[in-house]
């Protein structure tokens, strides 16, 4: 067995090159997940520099039984590259921008291209990709492709799924697939490329994307606005789309709890308004139009000033408690960072609960009800937090238990997904699946559903050996 490993390891050496395979203590960056979940030694990172370098790791993997995890940035919160004793491929090295097309507004990309690193690339053009989130400047393309990635944008632009119009990819068994069209239109047979995107890997390795490119705004509208419920924010999101004709990008809701906890990590913040209200949301138009972007004789801009003109309506109304529009671009960034800092806040104690949980947008307020009313009946202690991306009805949950009880953590994890789904919603919403909510999806996923995708994954991966374990629950 140690042979035919040291064997598998020369081999895997003269593919990638030597200084690309890492062991022991220069394998540590790739040897836990970014938030502290899990820490694992695996076999071995190799790095190839090429999509011919990853078909033939496969192949590798596939003669000599070898568990093999994919990763990019490292930047997924669900357990989703854990990998004991498992050979990872790194993709950071395939980070080639292959081609901009500005005129088909497309870019050809390789999968270890990141995110933040594409729109520096993009802004010579006056496009973006508008994936937004916390982890853009470590986030790859693989992965986000991997976990079909959402985040604060999805409302005007859509998921990762949404904005990929082609993929190169590796099957399980180290064929190279070319799905690199740039097509908006291709009814061809089954839909590959959408079969691989939010698979975490399971079903292929995504080597490169045709990715598509949207105009970057010219004008910014940007506003804290707080509210006396959530279905009054809810009134205000329509309201902003009907009169901009779709233009809100961003609808974020912060509750009092979120900012309160907020300023005890980070005391240098300022809280939104002098008032502490229950209900907070950050909202952000965008628009490219002369007729929105170009300032009047006062200097405002009339994106920023329709922005106003509805806040004031409401507040007549008696919608609106409270609000303040950005005057600058330092005072839109301050809005953004108390967002932003979600990732630290939300998981600055233990023990601490998560749900990445989703339902239709009316009906978040019932979601954000039933789920403190089920945990607080299981844990009368428990402090309850959270922010959401209030205008695509996806709740980030996060509780933390008043002890540190393993039985009572998965209780009231339970609950919280259970309450999703009683909504006709999702216990997954955008962070995947990985190992973490292997125990929802044999709970909540159809059983004809489960028994689909697991045939799926035999069919493509009959010896097993993609991230082996993720996604799936055992039969």
């Amino acid at each position: 067995m140690e042979e035919a490993l040291s064997s598998a390891m020369d081999e895997i050496a003269r593919l990638v090159g030597v200084t690309h395979v890492l062991r022991g203590e220069a394998a540590a960056r790739w040897s836990g997940d970014w938030a502290g979940h899990r820490r694992w030694q695996p076999l071995a990172v190799a790095r190839p520099g090429d999509t011919g370098e990853v078909a033939a790791l496969v192949r590798l993997a596939n003669r000599h039984r070898l568990p093999l995890v994919p990763v990019s940035g490292n930047t997924n919160l669900v357990k989703g590259t854990v990998a004991e004793g498992a050979l990872m491929v790194s993709l950071d090295r395939l980070s080639e921008i292959r081609e901009i097309r500005p005129a088909a507004r497309v870019a050809a990309v390789g999968a270890g291209v990141v995110i933040e690193a594409l729109n520096t690339a993009l802004a010579a053009h006056d496009l973006m990709f508008p994936l937004s989130f916390g982890a853009r400047g470590s986030a790859m393309v693989g992965g986000v492709l991997s976990t079909n990635a959402g985040g604060a944008n999805v409302l005007r632009y859509g998921n990762t799924r949404d904005l990929c119009l082609g993929i190169e990819a590796v099957t399980p068994t180290g064929e190279v697939m070319h799905l690199m069209g740039a097509l908006h239109k291709n009814n061809s047979g089954y839909d590959l490329r959408h079969l691989l995107i939010g698979a975490e890997g399971t079903l292929g390795i995504i080597t490169a994307a045709m990715l598509r490119l949207v105009p970057r705004p010219r004008a910014q509208a940007t506003a804290m606005v707080a509210l006396p419920s959530l279905d009054a924010a809810l009134g205000l999101l329509n309201r902003l789309q009907d009169e901009t004709g779709g233009a809100v990008e961003a609808f974020e809701y912060m509750p009092a709890s979120f900012l309160r906890a907020l300023l005890r990590q980070f005391p240098e913040m300022r809280p939104p308004f002098d008032t502490m209200h229950a209900v907070n949301v950050l909202v952000e138009l965008g628009a490219r139009a002369p007729r929105d972007v170009t300032p009047d004789a006062t200097g405002q801009v009339p994106l920023a000033a329709h922005l106003e003109g509805v806040l004031a309506a409401l507040w007549d109304e008696g919608h609106v408690l409270d609000a303040v529009v950005a005057k600058s671009e330092a005072q839109r960034a301050e809005m953004w960072a108390r967002r932003e800092a979600s990732a630290h806040v939300l998981r600055a104690r233990s023990p601490v609960v998560e749900g990445d949980i989703a339902v239709a947008t009316d009906r978040v307020a019932t979601l954000v009800a039933r789920t403190g009313a089920a945990c607080r009946a299981l844990d009368p202690g428990i402090e309850i937090t959270g922010v959401a991306h209030l205008g695509d009805g996806n709740l980030h949950f996060v509780g933390w238990p008043s002890r540190p009880d393993a039985a009572l953590c998965a209780e009231l994890s339970r609950a919280v997904e259970t309450e999703a789904v009683a909504l006709g919603g999702s216990f997954s919403a955008e962070h995947g699946i990985g190992l973490s909510k292997l125990g929802a999806m044999t709970a909540h996923k159809d059983p004809v559903a489960l028994e689909t995708m697991r045939a799926i994954k035999a069919a493509l991966d009959p010896n097993g050996i993609l991230n082996p374990g993720k996604l799936l629950p055992k039969g």
